[in-house]
């Protein structure tokens, strides 16, 4: 069905007021759920973050790739299991880890933005430094090589970007004794983009966004702070899965990064929605 071309040219107008604004600036965008799955949804994205690129603003994309791991972990016959909510991680499942995530996960997303045009160069955390980490201690016992984020190398990310590349970071870290370390991909995009002093935080979920009762979905929240954010964690109205997202943007925020967002990253272009339309989507989080 052919769209009027006078739609075309509204939906542009409406935009023009967001491509002013965020031309320049940093956006860092944490990749993951059915995002990462679906192939469609995949070639979506991609899409979107070569438009991002493309009309002036710096993308950064950080990602997990946690079914990837557990599958290979499964093909290996190595056990997986979890404290927590974390996944111990050992020198055996480090090694594999690494494996996915630094090599055929980064790759993969790194190969299918250069299909459209974009210079994505993919990283992990021990490139240049550029995600050191120190061991997590966790109440619930020994994680091994989980690791939690000290300091991230942002003058290095910045040469980059400068360079017009766009980076595709896994969440693989360095430790000060060269050990590799399994970071949490929501902190570790939180922590990026306090460093990069984006003006956006994106997190892809595959949720609308946050619930105040996820079994009332009249119950979205469309906007709060990050007191409420705290409270949302403290209270345990935030399930697990959302809760390093929140921390995330948490961390983000307070940082210094002026939004953060959990969107739905199963709504086809929802990165494009939420950054060039007056509505929006999902739940948005600020100081």
């Amino acid at each position: 069905m052919a769209i009027d071309p006078q739609i075309h040219a509204e939906v542009l107008i409406e935009a023009l007021p967001y491509l002013r604004h965020f031309y320049g600036k940093t956006v860092v965008v944490k990749y993951g759920g059915n995002a990462m799955i679906d192939d469609t949804l995949k070639m979506q994205v991609m899409q979107d973050i070569a438009l991002l690129h493309y009309v002036g603003i710096r993308p950064i994309l950080v990602h997990g790739g946690g079914p990837e791991i557990n599958a290979m972990l499964k093909k290996l016959d190595i056990p997986s299991h979890f404290l927590g909510g974390l996944r111990v991680t050992d020198a055996a499942a480090m090694e594999v880890v690494e494996m996915v995530l630094a090599g055929k996960t980064n790759k993969a997303i790194v190969a299918l933005l250069n299909q459209q045009g974009a210079q994505a160069i993919g990283l992990s955390g021990k490139d240049a430094n550029l995600i050191q980490a120190c061991k997590m201690e966790s109440p619930h016992g020994d994680l091994g090589f989980v690791g939690e984020v000290v300091k991230v190398n942002a003058d290095f990310l910045n040469s980059l970007v400068s360079q017009s590349y766009i980076p595709v970071i896994c969440s693989v870290a360095i430790g000060h004794d060269g050990a590799s370390y399994n970071v949490n991909a929501d902190h570790v995009a939180g922590h990026i983009a306090a460093a990069m002093g984006a003006s956006k935080l994106i997190m892809l979920s595959d949720v609308e966004g946050l619930y105040r009762d996820f079994s009332d979905k009249t119950s979205l929240i469309h906007e709060m702070d990050t007191d409420e954010a705290h409270h949302l964690i403290v209270t345990g109205v935030a399930d697990k899965g959302m809760i390093p997202k929140l921390e995330a943007c948490i961390t983000a925020l307070e940082g210094g990064v002026e939004r953060a967002h959990l969107i739905d990253g199963r709504q086809p272009h929802s990165l494009l929605i939420e950054i060039f339309t007056n509505s929006g989507i999902g739940t948005m989080v600020r100081r």
